[in-house]
């Protein structure tokens, strides 16, 4: 019988080897992570879980502030023979209205040989009392004897009469409506896309001022894919329209017919496209950009 006990301490001397030396690659980075231990991949994977809960609580707690239409969401109104509208944006009655904040916002649609009246607009006195703008998001209408094509812009100041809208194969028209006062001497007004140009306005975006009053601005914007703008606030409310591309708004993804409204105080750390844009913005003429 062996006198040697199984419970016995190890001979005195050197420690045996801990590994074979052909396995010690794998004991190094990157492998070694792969042997930590049950209770360290678990306290990683918590952490991780942690700062993911906590960015999608903060994108929640942005977008919360926010007004975010989607057209193909959006039930469609019939106003007249051929003609339909969709809301984007209504001010609630009642409350006072924030600074740029529009009275409303449309798409209206006009199908071949339409023709949209002003009456199937509103009460006449309150439609003239308001300040309107016209933008041609596809097809052509006649305003008069003047035709309007895609991006073509018209502007009617309070104290005038909405105009007249025909179209003989189709359009789709943005309004917006707002309690911006007239000043002696405005008039109707039209901006035509083939002759206002894109005067530069940042790297790889250009911008076209169509409006302005007071600190605020009605506008174009083309960007090439891959321009941002860097984290800003808003002065004024800032509404956003798709005309054409993709563009993030923080983690709120936009594509052509969605709208949003970024109230007064709120800001937008992120504003990039990766397939460029062309957007009609309303908001702030000078941007106030955050350190």
């Amino acid at each position: 019988m062996s006198t040697t006990s199984t419970n016995a301490p190890l001979p005195v001397g050197s420690p045996p080897d801990r590994a074979d030396h052909a396995l010690e690659p794998l004991l190094a980075e990157p492998f070694a992570r792969v042997w930590e231990s049950p209770l360290v991949q678990e306290t990683a994977t918590q952490a991780l879980r942690s700062r993911l809960q906590g960015r999608v609580a903060a994108s929640r707690e942005a977008e919360a502030v926010m007004f975010t239409s989607r057209r193909r969401r959006l039930p469609h109104t019939a106003l007249a023979w051929g003609v339909t509208a969709q809301t984007l944006y209504l001010a609630q009655a009642g409350q006072a209205l924030r600074r740029g904040e529009p009275l409303r916002a449309r798409l209206i649609e006009l199908g071949p040989a339409a023709r949209l009246d002003p009456a199937v607009l509103g009460a006449e006195a309150e439609l003239n009392a308001r300040h309107r703008e016209w933008l041609v998001l596809s097809g052509s209408v006649h305003l008069g004897n003047q035709l309007l094509s895609q991006r073509d812009y018209h502007a009617t100041p309070a104290g005038h009469a909405s105009p007249t809208f025909a179209s003989a194969d189709g359009a789709l028209l943005f309004v917006r409506e707002s309690d911006q006062p007239a000043l002696p001497g405005d008039a109707p007004f039209t901006v035509l896309d083939a002759v206002a140009g894109w005067p530069e306005f940042a790297p790889a975006i250009q911008r076209r001022v169509l409006w302005q009053r007071d600190g605020q601005a009605a506008m174009l914007y083309f960007a090439q894919a891959g321009a941002l703008v860097p984290n800003h606030t808003h002065g004024h409310d800032e509404e956003c329209l798709m005309l054409q591309g993709e563009l993030f708004l923080d983690d709120v993804l936009l594509q052509p017919g969605d709208y949003q409204v970024a109230p007064a105080g709120s800001g937008h750390r992120i504003t990039e496209t990766d397939t460029g844009v062309v957007i009609y913005a309303h908001g702030d003429l000078d941007l106030n950009f955050v350190a």
